[in-house]
């Protein structure tokens, strides 16, 4: 039996959270990559950008043996899609990681300074979101265990609609910094400005997996 489906017979949802934990060791390298770019660490931010590779496909790994671990005959408390369906947005955030780490050195691109704090601004606002949405799937064992009832479901509840508002949050700051950019198109070459807008679109998909994996969990609940 490998490790995976040992944990399904402990609880079905720690396999879930061991591939957060994997998605979460993604993220935390988002604003290193961005803080390399500003300061013209190329170098470095290739290698950043050569571990991020790596921690990606690690998730793969875990999200693929879940896929094949996932019991199609033993009593889970929620629908296996939602579980399925969950794991592929969960997996959503460190795919977005990895787009950026690809974006950011496919070409050396240089941070306008126009933009760098607004810049360094939204990717902590995209990293509030996954990090608000890590704290809602460490809840989803104890909601197994309180049998999906009781006082821990209000909880979640309001911890998933912190996620929802951050979301919302990063979204308004997607907006702003696309204005600035483009406000800047003639100081800078077109593949830049192009390169940039995917940069900050691919963010916003990340804070987009986020919020529905948090929302997938709400939908659980709500069955």
């Amino acid at each position: 039996m490998s490790k995976i489906a040992d944990l399904f017979c402990q609880s079905p949802f720690e396999p879930l959270r061991q591939h957060m934990d994997q998605v979460m060791e993604c993220v935390s390298h988002l604003r290193p990559m961005f803080e390399l770019a500003r300061a013209g660490e190329h170098g470095q931010l290739e290698d950043l950008a050569k571990t991020v590779f790596k921690a990606e496909h690690q998730a793969d790994e875990i999200k693929d043996e879940i896929r094949q671990s996932i019991p199609r005959t033993f009593f889970l408390p929620v629908y296996r899609g939602d579980l399925l369906g969950y794991l592929a947005l969960q997996d959503g955030v460190a795919d977005a990681v990895e787009d950026v780490a690809f974006l950011l050195t496919v070409k050396r691109l240089t941070v306008p300074s126009g933009l760098a704090e607004e810049l360094l601004d939204y990717v902590d606002s995209i990293v509030e979101v996954a990090d608000r949405a890590y704290d809602v799937s460490k809840e989803l064992t104890v909601l197994v265990e309180q049998g999906f009832n009781g006082a821990e479901v209000e909880k979640v509840m309001e911890m998933v609609a912190v996620v929802d508002k951050a979301e919302w949050e990063a979204d308004r700051k997607q907006y702003r910094l696309s204005k600035l950019l483009f406000a800047m198109e003639d100081d800078l070459r077109a593949t830049d400005v192009l390169l940039w807008f995917r940069v900050f679109a691919v963010l916003g998909e990340l804070a987009d997996h986020a919020e529905k994996a948090a929302d997938r969990v709400r939908r659980m609940l709500a069955k």
